[in-house]
């Protein structure tokens, strides 16, 4: 497979609605809009551009995800009561599972890395095939992903 690099310019680019679900939003009509950028050949984890006007709304993150706030302002409060402000140039991980409710104040626009987590014993032995590979001098992902692939098969058989 060829190597790529995708580069975009994430504050200009035009992106496509993505409607918070009616149920989610807790006050005003808050508009998102969202591009994907690039996904991992593993299909883990993709890259995604993400904006939205002001209003607030609840979240559920089903997948983890790292951001970086390109713009405007938001503010997160969790269960316990606890409100952490997001405005440009901040960084935030959420893991999957978390919810929390959404309040933005000024259109606010990320960078999204969005990864899909593995059962934590999985991960590990990823690690671990991957380490033994290297070791042994194979470097080939497709060959670590046929290891992969073949180990399933044969622990759901």
């Amino acid at each position: 497979m060829a190597k790529v690099v995708v580069m975009v310019d994430p504050l200009t680019m035009e992106l496509a609605p993505e409607p918070i679900r009616p149920e989610c939003i807790l006050s005003g009509s808050p508009v998102a809009r969202s591009k994907k950028v690039a996904t991992s050949p593993d299909w883990t984890s993709s890259t995604v551009v993400w904006d939205c006007t002001p209003g607030s709304f609840h979240w559920h993150y089903g997948n983890e995800e790292t951001i970086y706030v390109l713009e405007g302002e938001a503010f997160m409060m969790q269960k316990n009561g606890q409100e952490r402000r997001f405005a440009a140039g901040e960084v935030g991980f959420f893991y999957a599972g978390f919810a929390c409710d959404w309040r933005i104040t000024k259109h606010f626009r990320k960078v999204a890395v969005v990864r899909t987590p593995f059962w934590a014993p999985v991960g590990f032995c990823v690690k671990a095939c991957q380490k033994l590979m290297v070791m042994a001098g194979i470097s080939k992902r497709s060959t670590l992903l046929f290891l992969l692939a073949a180990g399933l098969a044969s622990v759901l058989h």
